[in-house]
């Protein structure tokens, strides 16, 4: 290992920070199979599918497959769509239940259990924050206390009424909102990978900007091997997992940021302050599903090492690697069994 170059390895390689995601090439004659990656723009970030089939036909049928199961919860959950069942909840806040499908009533049945157990680190309600910061390079001032205040009030899970019987959601108070930033791109991930899978194809990994899922075998049974970027941007891969049937995400505030006043504010806000986050620059989780690992990542990211690590401690099948501002190494018990870490940029 060199301490100036980080790992160099001869393996097949995919980071998880989107800026340095590398996709295979878009067709690769791999043993029996073909390797073949599609990657575009979904859900306002970067998506890759990666698939070894038996022929290009079947490749694409499933690629295809996944693409059009992403679209279709894009269009379900994204409140970037006025169109969408998430974006009439918003609009009828404080108002009005909403009835919406099965599958999105799940999906916060399932987010408001994330948010209990991590005591709300975790919150589809944050989004009543959005308004106040931006992280698109446009910000060029604070917002107010008695602002951040205001819109702090509205935040609570707690207060997102669930009608079991007739699929109803309500948010309590006129102003609430709900985004699903935090857990969506998982749960794409999840149910592309099914979609994918039904097709026939047993080997796989759909990425989703770093969250991501894989199945089955890179070339001649070998594990699918995932790198962890340096969050300081150096360009170094600081850590190797080889993975199948598993679900790695990976939250950072080292990518989407503002600057005011000489001081970077990183883009994942604590629900219970409504100010970003702070302590540490990097959080990976590796568990089996990219929902969970998803909505982890987040939690574990505002909840801090001390307290992240103890949460994911707690959790059977949870991993986690965590690097705080200082540059510090946290690690769960059993994340060394399955990677290999570069000790030289310590």
């Amino acid at each position: 290992m060199n301490g100036k170059s980080g790992f160099k390895p001869s393996r097949i390689l995919i980071l998880l920070l989107p800026a340095l995601f590398i996709p295979a090439p878009s067709r690769l004659q791999s043993d029996s199979l073909v390797t073949v990656t599609k990657s575009l723009i979904m859900m306002g970030t970067a998506f890759s599918f990666t698939v070894r089939a038996e022929n290009d036909t079947l490749a694409w049928k499933g690629i295809n497959a996944g693409i059009e199961e992403v679209n279709r919860i894009e269009n379900l959950i994204s409140t970037w769509k006025p169109e969408s069942q998430a974006s009439a909840i918003n609009f009828a806040a404080g108002k009005q239940p909403v009835k919406i499908d099965i599958e999105l009533f799940q999906l916060f049945r399932r987010s408001n259990k994330v948010s209990q157990l991590t005591d709300g680190a975790f919150d589809v309600s944050f989004a009543a924050i959005e308004p106040l910061w931006k992280f698109d390079g446009s910000m060029n001032g604070l917002p107010s206390d008695s602002a951040i205040a205001s819109s702090v009030k509205l935040i609570g899970w707690e207060n997102i009424i669930m009608n079991d019987v007739d699929t109803t959601v309500m948010l309590k108070y006129e102003g609430m909102r709900i985004g699903f930033g935090a857990i969506g791109k998982g749960y794409a991930a999840n149910r592309a990978s099914l979609v994918i899978k039904e097709t026939g194809i047993q080997h796989g990994i759909v990425n989703a900007a770093g969250d991501l899922i894989a199945w089955g075998t890179r070339d001649r049974g070998q594990p699918w091997t995932i790198g962890i970027a340096d969050p300081s941007g150096n360009g170094n891969v600081i850590a190797l997992i080889d993975i199948s049937e598993t679900a790695v995400a990976t939250s950072g505030n080292y990518e989407k940021f503002a600057e005011i006043g000489g001081r970077r504010f990183g883009h994942i806000i604590d629900p219970h302050t409504g100010w970003p986050s702070s302590g540490l620059t990097s959080v990976t989780i590796v568990c089996p599903d990219a929902e969970i690992a998803d909505a982890l990542a987040t939690a574990v990211f505002v909840l801090g090492a001390v307290e992240g690590l103890e949460l994911v401690e707690k959790l059977k099948g949870v991993e986690c690697f965590l690097i705080d501002d200082l540059g510090n190494r946290h690690i769960s018990g059993n994340f060394m069994s399955k990677a290999v870490v570069n000790d030289a940029n310590k």
